[in-house]
């Protein structure tokens, strides 16, 4: 894992600019640096390296290919690299000094070309291939967006880096926010690609390979893979769809687990990460260190579930318990590590948790993607049969309704719930209302699913000076007829949800501690398998991940993990009515929202007197304002 960075212009000192840029991501690979110039037309790069493979200097970027027609910086691993350089080595014997797939990458663009490499190659990379025959640069991103790769203009210079923050050390960045993003961002708690939130950046698509010219003008984009092509419908009895996962998973495992350094994995003791803990464990010789974060909070502790695991599988567990005060103490390096806005309250113990391990291992393996692929979030199918009743009335009247439920506030609806002793078979009518007068206003499943997935409700102008606009990762229902609800709701979490959000939050918080993590399950033949599978395989008697479940039993017992889920968080709520609400108070002002001039002073007020006077539970809404306060003012 390392970091990438660089730029085109001929007008700057390029060493300086570089080392600027390259020195602030040294996070993501504290090993080793390099710089690279080509003085008649200013393509500079810069690559900061965490040694993984090939630790000797053989492996150093940026690293030229043999012909010397590449130049090349890499972030990011291939896991079927030594695959394929056997099938390298049998047409250019003589090419090779190290064993690192760096250098594997740049045999195969020269023998086989790019397209044909990247589509060979399993793994997560971000990369950047400076072309001195064509005068071209090119940027490629893997199949998931595992690894992130920023690129745009800023004054007369095209730039390009693994994180903003080495955009932000050159010298001709001017960083205007841009609100749209700003206004995607309180809807889903993340900037969706291709938007940054800054003006003229932005991030490659998945998938993609970018081709700009040597004064970095684009020149095509090609998509070598996308989610939404990887279905075709195969039949399997559930034996055969067991045992083929099983297989699948224990081969990406092992792609994965190759490395030069100690190497671990992280375990809440659910589904997706006892999966692969199991596996690894089972293929190891060795105990696997494992490693788990608990909170001083029974409702958010997973702590004596995950080592119930680790127990049954024989790890080699660590865990730590954290307090209030542990968590809160990081809060403040999180604009730092996140770049932009990001309200993800998972993103703490995440990091913890990466520290922790950091201790022992240098590459630990996750269990994201799971849910995504498999259909494990309750609210696929809670929001698909919404629908199927939904779709029968017809829009006025179902409009009609909404208004007619927003005529009273939530607090109103509690009150009325109370009064007619209903509150007890009722929790939280308010919030279920107000819930069901947005479902009411939906025009079709994909209005439902953004409607769903909203932070903020679609109808509050939180956001000044803007306009609600379509997500930009929804496409057109039409190019999705093949799909039922449920799976388009998964493709949709794909596209985003999974990149921005669930792989933003680990590949941050690991960078920061200069941890490496991997994603097993985010194998794209493990992801076009399960893409390929009909719904029954996926959700099954009122729960999702069944083919998944089924694999897991196989090394874990049920009993061990059919337990309710707590999951990975915060208690955000209590802490800003307590240890919090100072540190909120500043940052919710209403004069500093007048002068910095970009949300509704009055709509933020009206939600934080209401959560801490116990009314209503505005924590998710509010943590999103803070997290972008707290941005604001550590990025002026």
């Amino acid at each position: 894992m390392c970091g990438v960075a660089g730029f085109i212009s001929k007008r700057l000192s390029p060493v300086d600019c570089l080392t600027s840029m390259v020195e602030s991501i040294m996070h993501r690979g504290p090993n080793d640096s390099g710089l690279w110039v080509d003085d008649d037309f200013g393509v500079c790069l810069a690559h900061a390296r965490l040694s993984i493979q090939d630790l000797s200097s053989a492996g150093h970027q940026p690293m030229h290919s043999k012909s010397e027609r590449y130049v090349m910086i890499f972030n990011g691993e291939i896991y079927n690299h030594l695959t394929l350089r056997e099938e390298l080595i049998e047409i250019v014997p003589s090419y090779w000094n190290g064993h690192s797939d760096t250098e594997t990458l740049l045999a195969g663009f020269e023998v086989w070309g790019i397209e044909q490499t990247i589509q060979k190659c399993v793994g997560m990379f971000a990369i950047v291939l400076w072309d001195k025959v064509l005068k071209q640069l090119i940027l490629i991103r893997d199949r998931f967006g595992e690894k992130p790769l920023y690129y745009g203009w800023q004054r007369d210079t095209f730039l390009f880096a693994s994180e903003l923050k080495a955009l932000k050390a050159h010298p001709s960045f001017e960083g205007s926010i841009n609100r749209q993003a700003l206004s995607h961002f309180f809807r889903l708690n993340y900037i969706p690609t291709p938007l940054s939130i800054y003006e003229g950046i932005f991030k490659l698509e998945p998938g993609v390979i970018a081709v700009f010219s040597h004064e970095g003008q684009l020149l095509s984009k090609q998509t070598f893979w996308d989610a939404s092509h990887a279905v075709s419908l195969q039949n399997f009895s559930d034996h055969d769809a067991v045992d083929k996962l099983d297989d699948l998973i224990k081969q990406s495992i092992q792609d994965q687990a190759l490395s030069d350094v100690p190497l671990g994995a992280f375990l809440s003791g659910g589904v997706d990460s006892s999966t692969v803990v199991g596996i690894l464990q089972s293929l190891s010789t060795r105990p696997v260190k494992t490693f788990t974060i608990g909170f001083d909070h029974a409702d958010f502790n997973e702590a004596s579930e995950a080592s119930d695991v680790a127990k049954h599988l024989g790890t080699d567990h660590v865990e730590l318990i954290v307090s209030a005060e542990d968590a809160l103490a990081i809060i403040n390096q999180l604009p730092v590590m996140y770049d932009e806005p990001f309200a993800d309250a998972s993103q703490v113990p995440t990091f913890l948790v990466s520290k922790l391990a950091k201790k022992e291992v240098t590459v630990c393996l996750s269990g994201d993607g799971g849910d995504e692929l498999f259909c494990g979030y309750n609210r696929y199918h809670y929001t698909a049969k919404v629908w199927s009743y939904l779709e029968k009335i017809p829009f006025p009247i179902r409009k009609m309704l909404s208004v007619f439920l927003l005529t009273l506030s939530p607090s109103s609806w509690d009150v009325l719930s109370k009064t007619l002793g209903l509150n007890t078979r009722l929790p939280n009518l308010g919030n279920k209302t107000q819930k069901g007068a947005q479902a009411l206003k939906a025009r079709d499943i994909e209005d439902l699913y953004t409607r769903v997935v909203s932070n903020w409700d679609l109808d509050e102008p939180l956001v000044k000076n803007t306009a609600v606009e379509k997500l930009p990762f929804l496409s057109d229902l039409t190019e999705l007829s093949h799909l039922n609800d449920l799976e388009k709701m998964m493709l949709w979490d794909k596209q985003s949800y999974l990149m921005d959000d669930v792989l933003v939050k680990t590949d941050r918080a690991t960078m920061a501690c200069s941890l490496e993590g991997r994603v097993p399950l985010l194998d794209h033949r493990i992801a076009e398998f399960a893409a390929s599978l009909p719904i029954h395989l996926k959700y099954r008697g009122g729960k999702g991940k069944w083919l998944l479940r089924e694999v897991l039993y196989r090394y874990v017992p049920k009993k061990l993990i059919e337990r309710p889920k707590k999951g990975f968080s915060l208690p955000i709520a209590e802490w800003l009515r307590g240890p919090l609400k100072d540190w909120a108070n500043v940052l919710l002002d209403s004069d500093r929202f007048d002068k910095e001039g970009f949300l509704s002073s009055e709509l933020v007020q009206k939600k934080w007197g209401e959560h801490l006077a116990g009314k209503r539970d505005w924590s998710s809404q509010l943590w999103s304002v803070l997290m972008f306060q707290l941005w604001l003012e550590k990025n002026k």
